[in-house]
C-alpha cells in the first residue's frame, strides 16, 4: 500500500512552520480576491487557505498564483473529493486542506502532485491517516470536537503528530491553542473580518494581520514543527 512520501511530509511541515496563523478565506466577490490576499501578505502572512465553498474559489487561486507567484503559499480549502483535488492542482494551488478524511481522498493525496493537510476530529480518523504516513492534520471543527483537552489527549498515543486546529478558534483562543506542544498553527476566518472585507478596507486587513503575527508569533516556539 502506497504511503505518503518524504517530499509531501516536508512540504506540509514547511508551510505550517511558516506562520502561526493560517487565514481561512472565502471569496464571495471575484474583485475582492487579489486586494484581500495582498493585504494579508503585506501584513506578513505567507500561507493562505482559499476555500472552495464558493464558485469564486478556484478562480481566486489562479489569479493569486499569477499575481504573486513567489510571495505566498496558496492552499485550496474545503476540498471533499478527488475531483476538487484535481481542480486545485490545475488551478495552481500549493497544497490542499480537507475538512475531514475519507479513504479515497487520503489515498489519492499520497500520489498527487501537491500535498494534503487532512482534516480529522477523532482518534479513529487520525489512525487511518497515520497508517498512510500522515503526521500533520487539521483538527476540525476544533471547539466542538473537544478543543484543547482533546489535543492534549491526542499527544499521548501520537507524540509525533502536529495539528492546525480550525473551527471556533477565535483570536482570543488562538494563543492558548498555540501554547500546546502539538499545535504548530491555527486557522480561522477571524483574520479577515467581514466588516473590513465588505468595506474594502484593505489597510485595516493588513493592520489586523500584522497585529495577529506580532502578538501570536511568539507562540510558535522552536521545536514545535512536526517530526
Amino acid at each position: 500500500m502506497p504511503t505518503l512520501s518524504d517530499d509531501h511530509q516536508e512540504r506540509i511541515r514547511h508551510l505550517l512552520a511558516m506562520s502561526p496563523v493560517m487565514p481561512v478565506i472565502t471569496i464571495r466577490r471575484a474583485e475582492q480576491a487579489l486586494p484581500l490576499c495582498q493585504a494579508l501578505v503585506d501584513g506578513g502572512i505567507r500561507v493562505l487557505e482559499i476555500t472552495l465553498r464558493t464558485p469564486e474559489g478556484l478562480d481566486a487561486i489562479r489569479r493569486l498564483r499569477a499575481a504573486m507567484p513567489d510571495d505566498v503559499w496558496v492552499g485550496a480549502g474545503t476540498v471533499v473529493s478527488r475531483h476538487q483535488y484535481r481542480d486545485a492542482e490545475q488551478a495552481g494551488a500549493d497544497f490542499v486542506v480537507s475538512p475531514g478524511s475519507t479513504n479515497p481522498l487520503l489515498d489519492f493525496a499520497v500520489t498527487a502532485s501537491i500535498p494534503l493537510l487532512p482534516g480529522i476530529s477523532t482518534v479513529s480518523e487520525l489512525m487511518v491517516g497515520y497508517n498512510l504516513g500522515y503526521r500533520a492534520f487539521k483538527f476540525f471543527p476544533a471547539e466542538v470536537s473537544g478543543g484543547m483537552p482533546a489535543l492534549r489527549a491526542f499527544a499521548g498515543p501520537f507524540p509525533d503528530v502536529r495539528f492546525c486546529p480550525t473551527g471556533g478558534v477565535t483570536r482570543e483562543l488562538a494563543d492558548q491553542y498555540l501554547a500546546l506542544d502539538n499545535v504548530v498553527a491555527v486557522g480561522g476566518s477571524w483574520l479577515t473580518p467581514d466588516k473590513l472585507v465588505e468595506a474594502g478596507d484593505w489597510q485595516g486587513v493588513r493592520a489586523h494581520a500584522a497585529e495577529a503575527l506580532r502578538t501570536l508569533g511568539p507562540g510558535l516556539r522552536p521545536g514545535k514543527e512536526p517530526e
